[in-house]
């Protein structure tokens, strides 16, 4: 290009004189002024003729202008800059300049001399790590005595890594240097932005090395041509110790990151909880990648990554032979600030959490067939009553910590539960039989427990309360609140152990119903198929397909044979869920209106049992949902007409006439109202038998009045309910008018 714009002539004169006006305006002697002439000659005729030993004469030449240069002006200074002295630094300065002078000619070299230019990049860019790292980590300059603040802009970080970015980007596509440069270079480069968030000296070369050991996978391992994983197991194992290797070394900045973004010194658990994800995290990609085929090595992964986040949400304690407590770790939690402004605080006991993450863990150990308890019966039992043990520890210790006597009660419960489920879920040849005899000891478990967690409470309040000298009343009251309190606990945890054991029996008996359909299937699809060739009329048709969806009925009594006490047992662990989940509203929340709406859905686990309701089926499955919350709502309802007559607050009662009969009187005649709509609905749910288009509107008006006159809330809602019915009603049914047609 410059030889088209001006002849070589005049551009090798104009480089001359530029070279040496250049060295004269810097303060190059006299004497030496051809030097810097002769550096501009042989670059333009590197430009002019591209002559490669041209470059590299203007390569040496430079290099020593430079180097005088530097000695001239900066050498014999007394001055500390960025931590170091000046000679120091010039050091450095001039070996990057020296390098970023020699890559350009290097870049030209045969493919066989390219390892050069990589070695030169490499180098160039450590250096210039190094040298922003010192300017950020020690941003002071200190001379003859004085000391002057000086901040390394960020914006210059940053336009360095872009302009390396591009370089590298640049002689990669060109072919000038190879995926292992390109992969050194990149992980180098973006560590450099590390500095720009965390203060630590080291951060740069923690993040190097980190970013070396995650995006090995990503970088070296890039050729798509071979569709097998090119990454061998032991590299694979090899890649992974390396990974946990870097994230040890990086465990100081990992503790400043975080306590960067907390404000505090993170707890041990914490530090290694983020240790252990960022390790699972990093492995990710060469699974990915490179063992996608292989399943062992996906569940270790999601073990690892599971530790990490249970570590994190528990924060265990760690004991202090597994910690690593460096100089900043030491420092950063012995701050004399915390103190001062916090004081000694006692932390308080969290060793429980150790079996909370050992249960989750083992659960997903077996759920990803880390542990084979599906195939060996033992082995099972062994995890059944381990899980069972840890669950009910960490329950005694973690909410029950006073009451003593309870614990032995409370880990049998969580036993039988966790025997229960497992032996449910993958049944043995025995288990059939003593199941429903663990169930019993569980349901009998519960009042046992419940009864005795009052007695106990109580004894031991009224024995610490003895000689405290505080009043009666006022021990008696905290006596009943901690009382109400423990035993408020207790429901919950049953509610969630009778909860888990309904899903458990509702999962296993779709699955069985599901595999005796698909077992009927090929026949039924045969039948259906026999029938529509042979010319048979719709409605022979329609009778055959309705004929064809009672199979699921068929199939229930084919189980019974099999497992008659699994829907029994569901229907009892259902109904006490239910029920203890309504006392805990009543103790909670006071008996609210909306959770009957959260609650009434748990109905839907009810299973087909000729023992519990005869006729009851799976056309019925919304009948109980319907039932429970029109009953719940009318009894609160006459609960609370009762309670507002009885204590004589009726509300705006008072305006109308007074809180007696005729508050009670006008509310239940608005109550009885909202019946007819409820009725036909929930008899609608549970028959599904096609009624007369106008009877559900006729009923539709009647809610009205309960929603405008009444003074209660739960009136007002069954009003509304009641509307909601007819209407849905009405357009179930017009659908079905609607279906039988299309058959006729």
């Amino acid at each position: 290009m410059v030889s088209y714009a001006f002849s070589s002539s005049a551009f090798t004169c104009l480089a001359v004189v530029v070279s040496a006006a250049g060295a004269i305006v810097v303060g190059f002697p006299i004497l030496f002024i051809p030097l810097p002439s002769v550096a501009g000659f042989y670059l333009a005729r590197f430009f002019t003729k591209k002559s490669l030993p041209s470059y590299f004469a203007f390569f040496l030449l430079g290099s020593l202008m430079v180097m005088w240069f530097v000695m001239h002006n900066f050498w014999d200074l007394n001055i500390w800059l960025a931590g170091m002295s000046l000679k120091s630094f010039c050091k450095l300065i001039v070996a990057d300049v020296v390098l970023a002078i020699a890559i350009p000619g290097l870049a030209l070299l045969p493919s066989k001399f390219h390892f050069l230019t990589e070695v030169s990049l490499i180098s160039h860019a450590l250096l210039l790590c190094h040298i922003e790292n010192r300017f950020f980590s020690y941003s002071s300059i200190y001379y003859y005595g004085l000391d002057d603040d000086v901040m390394y802009p960020s914006y210059m970080v940053i336009l360095t890594t872009m302009i390396g970015f591009a370089l590298v980007q640049r002689l990669s596509v060109d072919h000038r240097i190879g995926p292992k440069a390109v992969w050194i270079l990149t992980c180098l480069y973006s560590s450099k932005l590390s500095m720009l968030f965390l203060t630590s000296k080291s951060v740069v070369w923690v993040s190097a090395i980190l970013l070396l050991a995650i995006s090995t996978p990503l970088l070296l391992y890039r050729d798509k041509s071979r569709t097998a994983s090119k990454m061998k197991a032991w590299q694979g194992y090899a890649h992974a110790a390396v990974v946990a290797l870097s994230v040890w070394v990086c465990r100081e900045t990992i503790f400043e990151a975080l306590q960067w973004w907390h404000g505090r010194p993170p707890s041990d658990g914490l530090l290694l909880g983020f240790c252990i994800l960022l390790i699972g995290l990093a492995c990710v990609p060469i699974v990915a990648l490179h063992f996608s085929h292989v399943m062992s090595a996906k569940r270790c992964i999601l073990l690892v990554v599971a530790t990490g986040l249970l570590f994190i949400l528990m924060q265990p304690p760690i004991p202090l032979s597994w910690t690593y407590r460096s100089e900043i770790i030491r420092a950063a939690r012995q701050s004399a600030d915390d103190i001062s402004i916090y004081g000694f605080m006692a932390s308080k006991p969290t060793w429980p959490s150790w079996l909370l993450i050992s249960a989750i863990l083992l659960t997903l150990a077996a759920a990803t067939s880390v542990i084979p308890i599906k195939y060996i019966v033992e082995l099972r039992a062994f995890y059944a009553i381990a899980m069972g043990i840890a669950l009910g520890v960490y329950i005694s210790a973690e909410f029950f910590l006073q009451a003593a006597v309870l614990h032995a009660l409370i880990i049998v419960t969580m036993v039988c539960a966790s025997v229960f489920v497992v032996f449910t879920h993958f049944p043995s040849a025995s288990s059939t039989k003593l199941l429903p005899w663990v169930f019993a000891l569980l349901v009998a478990l519960f009042p046992v427990t419940y009864l005795l967690e009052g007695q106990v409470r109580i004894k031991s309040f009224l024995a610490e309360n003895e000689f405290d000298g505080t009043g009666e009343e006022e021990r008696n009251l905290t006596t009943v609140l901690a009382v109400e309190g423990a035993r408020t606990s207790l429901l919950g945890l049953y509610a969630a152990i009778f909860m888990l054991i309904a899903l458990e029996i509702k999962y296993e008996l779709a699955l069985l119903i599901q595999e005796k359909t698909l077992d009927r299937g090929p026949v039924r699809h045969n039948q259906l198929g026999q029938i529509n060739s042979g010319g048979f009329p719709p409605r022979m048709r329609f009778m055959q397909q309705r004929r064809a969806s009672s199979m699921s009925s068929f199939t229930i009594k084919r189980m019974a044979a099999e497992g008659a006490w699994m829907p029994a047992i569901g229907n009892v662990a259902t109904v006490m869920c239910f029920a203890i989940c309504l006392i805990l509203n009543v103790n909670l929340t006071g008996g609210s209106n909306l959770a009957i709406f959260f609650l009434a859905p748990i109905l839907l686990l009810l299973n087909q049992d000729s023992d519990f309701v005869a006729g009851f089926g799976d056309k019925q499955r919304y009948f109980p949902v319907t039932v429970a919350i029109s009953v719940y709502l009318v009894m609160t309802s006459l609960y609370s007409i009762w309670e507002d007559v009885w204590h004589g607050n009726a509300g705006w009662g008072m305006e109308i006439g007074g809180p007696g009969w005729f508050f009670a009187v006008k509310n239940l005649a608005l109550l009885i109202l909202t019946f007819p709509s409820h009725i036909l609905f929930n008899r609608f749910v549970w028959t599904y038998s096609k009624t007369t288009d106008s009877t559900p509107l006729l009923t539709l008006p009647l809610n009205l009045p309960s929603i405008v006159i009444s003074d209660l809330i739960k009136i007002r809602v069954l009003g509304l309910l009641g509307i909601i019915y007819s209407v849905a009603q009405y357009i179930i049914s017009r659908q079905q008018y609607i279906s039988g047609l299309k058959y006729i």
